[in-house]
């Protein structure tokens, strides 16, 4: 995985990252994006378009958004919530639209009001 998309963009939502991104590797949850680790090409053209600075390269991850790193992974390596199997590499986000499910790390954040 190249870029990591953490806490900040929960609730947002803002989208500019999926319409920059040449590859189609960010899908949408219910309350946050997650960028696919095997679909990412590492282009960084997702990063700099973020309002809320949500998405960093893995090496610049901050200390304190360490453990969404593998919850990107895990939004599609695990079934969640509602779903009987994982994701997995569907090969684009944009003919699956919103999912709205979350990982459990993103689902137990409290909501911005």
């Amino acid at each position: 995985m190249a870029y990591v998309i953490g806490l900040p963009c929960v609730d947002v939502l803002d989208r500019a990252c999926v319409d920059e991104c040449p590859v189609d590797c960010i899908y949408e949850g219910e309350r946050a994006l997650y960028i696919h680790p095997d679909e990412c090409v590492d282009c960084g053209a997702c990063e700099p378009v973020c309002p809320v600075e949500a998405i960093y390269y893995e090496d610049d991850l901050p200390e304190a958004l360490q453990q969404h790193q593998a919850d990107n992974a895990r939004f599609f390596a695990v079934p969640l919530l509602g779903r009987d199997a994982p994701l997995g590499s569907p090969g684009g986000a944009a003919e699956l639209g919103r999912l709205g499910v979350d990982t459990p790390l993103v689902a137990d954040q409290p909501r911005l009001t």
